[in-house]
């Protein structure tokens, strides 16, 4: 067992490890302090040591991003009150640009950096102290020494008040709940910590210890937690054939209304609503959310594109491959809980239909390419103004729209031998155990075409890196369904837009009877054929084709605009089943539902 462990974290060593180590960065040890002295205030304070130096000048460095989250951030902005010393005397050090300091080591084998950093976003991305808790979102938090990416540290916590509890994946020093470990920064800035009163509760699936730490309350019940989450784990490592931690850390951020998840490499963070548990909905929606962060574990943390990692804590890592990294896991995210038995047939199809629904109705599926949406997620997915509506796509929706397309096509051309599992399980057997690198582009593509027996050439021009319609019925027909328009029929009109409770607009709609007649964003509807209004009501039982004057408040002046309504071109897609379905049919039905 020792010798298991042992392999496991040397491989993981080996696998996030910078190899832009300085020369003098394998004698170098660095440790960190961090407490709580204004925790009210929102504010740690940390003291960093990095001793064992033989060289002028050592520069430290605070990441601009978290990796999962692809959008810089400027952790380097919460920093203040920055200082150096040594041997109990200040010594110069000089900001050399945003996130960069230089410090003057010359004669000093051992310098102490202290700095506090201001924590007040409570997200799964970004730290957050106040005197419940703290969450370190470990990449804004703890500089790092530039070239000594691949060096070891230890931090050691002097918790606030009564907090009693720390919940990370890093291992303890000596048995020491308030000293961690970590192998190298990669590994550091991937085990965020959770430091408080926080209510843990823990089980086991096969080898793997689970811990999962339950911030603000909530009406969840533990019994039930282990028991689903435990199925949803043990059908993930099925896809797999294995679980790769001997420990694994959830950490929940329970609020009034809450959402989201991070990944991590042993550990992830999701937020959630504390009094949704008992919502069946709700409690649908996070069981995905738990799906969909912890079969990130695999795909993304160890099967990843080439260009995350080792990462560039500097500057964006761009790759055109997140409809994999994500998008794929959002599809997992749905039919592993139909693996687990945790939805049945009819509630998988309907996730699946609503993420078809979210892609076709956004008119940015018809002018960004699903490979630019990733690569571009640095810019635009991160950054969404008032028209990013109109003019992208997310990665994470049509992408999970891709992965349903290819499932289906790999169990049809492999009469039901093989399937999208084990295409993932190939790949992360091949790259990330064998090759111990990232996949490009073009390998994850002989990955696909390897299980389903085909060029896929023409897939990728069109669905990938082309902007053609989808043509679902093909592959829906591969397991007797069929996709339908419940809207079809219909000729209700529209104005094109959305607005808000103030009745002002949000959205104008690309091509929309608003975009065509110049509506803007920010205009405020007061008037519809003079006929004062609160509300889109006024148009109910209007025709397309049929003209109203709109009366709107812009920059506190009033404009009367000639409107032209247009058709209401949205779908509200179902999937049915198709008569007479085929014995071929129904067999990759039953291997694509597990039925």
């Amino acid at each position: 067992m020792k010798k298991l462990q042992l392999s496991a974290l040397v491989l993981l060593t080996l696998f996030f490890m910078n190899v832009t180590m300085g020369s003098a960065a394998g004698l170098a040890k660095i440790s960190y302090k961090v407490s709580f002295p204004e925790a009210q205030a929102h504010y740690v304070d940390v003291e960093m040591t990095i001793s064992g130096l033989a060289q002028p000048s050592v520069e430290v460095k605070m990441p601009v991003w978290a990796p999962g989250s692809y959008l810089v951030r400027e952790f380097a902005k919460n920093i203040e009150s920055f200082g150096v010393s040594a041997n109990g005397k200040a010594i110069s050090a000089l900001k050399i640009n945003k996130n960069t300091w230089k410090i003057n080591t010359t004669g000093l084998t051992s310098v102490t950096v202290k700095y506090k950093v201001y924590a007040f976003e409570l997200s799964v991305r970004t730290s957050f102290i106040d005197v419940s808790h703290a969450f370190l979102s470990t990449t804004g938090i703890f500089l790092f020494p530039k070239g000594m990416l691949a060096q070891p540290s230890t931090i050691t916590i002097k918790p606030y008040k009564e907090w009693n509890k720390v919940s990370t994946s890093l291992e303890m020093v000596n048995g020491d709940l308030f000293t961690r470990t970590a192998p190298n920064y990669d590994i550091l800035y991937d085990s965020p910590l959770e430091i408080g009163t926080q209510d843990v509760f823990d089980f086991d699936v096969a080898n793997t210890h689970y811990e999962v730490a339950m911030y603000g309350g909530g009406n969840y019940d533990k019994e039930r937690l282990k028991k689903d989450m435990a199925r949803i784990i043990e059908a993930e490592a099925a896809v797999f054939g294995e679980n790769p931690n001997k420990h694994y850390t959830f950490i929940v951020h329970n609020k009034a209304r809450n959402g989201g998840g991070l990944e991590h490499l042993s550990s992830t963070v999701l937020g959630a609503s504390r009094d949704g548990y008992t919502n069946e909905r709700a409690y649908h929606g996070f069981l995905g959310l738990v799906a969909h962060e912890h079969f990130h574990l695999w795909n993304v943390k160890r099967l990843r594109p080439i260009a995350l990692g080792p990462f560039d804590y500097d500057n964006e890592n761009y790759t055109t491959n997140l409809w994999i990294a994500e998008g794929f896991t959002a599809y997992y995210q749905n039919i592993i809980l139909r693996y687990a038995d945790l939805a049945n047939t009819e509630t998988f199809l309907g996730d699946m239909v609503s993420d078809i629904n979210t892609v076709e109705n956004q008119p940015g599926t018809k002018v960004q390419p699903l490979s630019e949406s990733s690569f571009d997620a640095w810019i635009k997915s991160y950054r969404p103004n008032e028209n990013s509506y109109n003019t992208g796509i997310s990665y994470y929706d049509k992408g999970a729209v891709i992965g349903m397309l290819l499932d289906l096509e790999i169990i049809n051309n492999s009469n039901g031998k093989y399937s999208l599992n084990d295409v993932m399980k190939y790949m992360y057997d091949t790259y990330y155990k064998g090759k111990k690198r990232g996949y490009t582009d073009a390998e994850f593509k002989e990955g696909f075409e390897k299980f389903a027996g085909k060029n896929l050439n023409d897939f990728y021009a069109q669905y990938i890196n082309g902007l053609s319609a989808i043509k679902y019925n093909i592959y829906l027909g591969y397991a007797g369904y069929k996709l339908f328009d419940d809207l079809a029929a219909t000729n209700d009109a529209t104005l094109g837009i959305a607005v808000n409770t103030r009745n002002i607009i949000t959205t104008v709609f690309r091509d929309g009877a608003g975009w065509v007649d110049g509506l803007n964003v920010g205009d405020q509807i007061t008037n519809i054929d003079d006929t004062p209004v609160t509300d889109l009501t006024a148009i109910k039982g209007k025709k397309a084709g049929d003209k109203i004057v709109v009366t709107v408040s812009r920059d506190s002046q009033a404009f009367k605009i000639p409107v032209t309504l247009k058709r209401n071109d949205n779908v509200k897609y179902n999937i049915t089943e198709l008569p007479n379905a085929t014995p071929q049919q129904l067999a990759v039905r039953k291997k694509w539902l597990k039925l």
